[in-house]
């Protein structure tokens, strides 16, 4: 693999990684009821943010190379809908959803990088389409961050640098990318 292309898939999945590590994180302060709390009709919860993020993983990581990333099985109208779903089954969507994204990431190959594959007919570069889905994936796990901190207000656990803590996170000489950890 070219240098450039082994570095692009080694940041991908390490950026990647983290954003799940945040929404571990997040899921371990919440409640089986906090995931099912809306701010207003308009919102999503996090229960149906995690049921469109798996869906959507699963619908676009499998078969990645070989077959169109909107697959006639995926039900993404229903991902939006509210369902009794209990935090453990919840985690087992999310876990099953980043497994096939991570194991099809994982398995590309230099000459990979330079395919053409599909998305609801739309051509894209492999790398195009890693790229979306970093922009993607993070978007939605920070709207379930945000929705977690507004419930648990003071409860909150911080997963970054607290506030007033900027100074003295800037002077460790620690490395300062939580993401290098992956």
């Amino acid at each position: 693999m070219s240098k450039i292309g082994k570095e692009f898939l080694q940041t991908a999945l390490r950026r990647l990684k983290y954003y799940k590590d945040l929404g571990d994180k997040t899921f371990e302060q919440l409640s089986d009821a906090d995931f099912h709390y809306q701010l207003n009709e308009e919102s999503n919860s996090m229960a149906i943010l995690i049921q469109h993020l798996a869906g959507n993983m699963l619908s676009r990581w499998t078969n990645f190379l070989t077959e169109d990333g909107e697959k006639e099985w995926r039900q993404r109208d229903d991902e939006f809908e509210i369902h009794a779903y209990t935090k453990n089954q919840l985690l087992e969507l999310w876990e099953k959803g980043w497994a096939c994204f991570f194991k099809s990431l994982e398995s590309l190959k230099k000459k990979d990088l330079k395919k053409i594959i599909y998305i609801r007919q739309e051509p894209l570069s492999v790398v195009d389409a890693i790229n979306r889905q970093l922009a993607h994936y993070p978007y939605h796990i920070g709207q379930i961050i945000y929705v977690a901190k507004t419930l648990k207000n003071q409860g909150w656990k911080n997963l970054s640098i607290p506030k007033g803590n900027s100074a003295q996170y800037n002077n460790n000489q620690l490395v300062k990318d939580p993401a290098k950890k992956f």
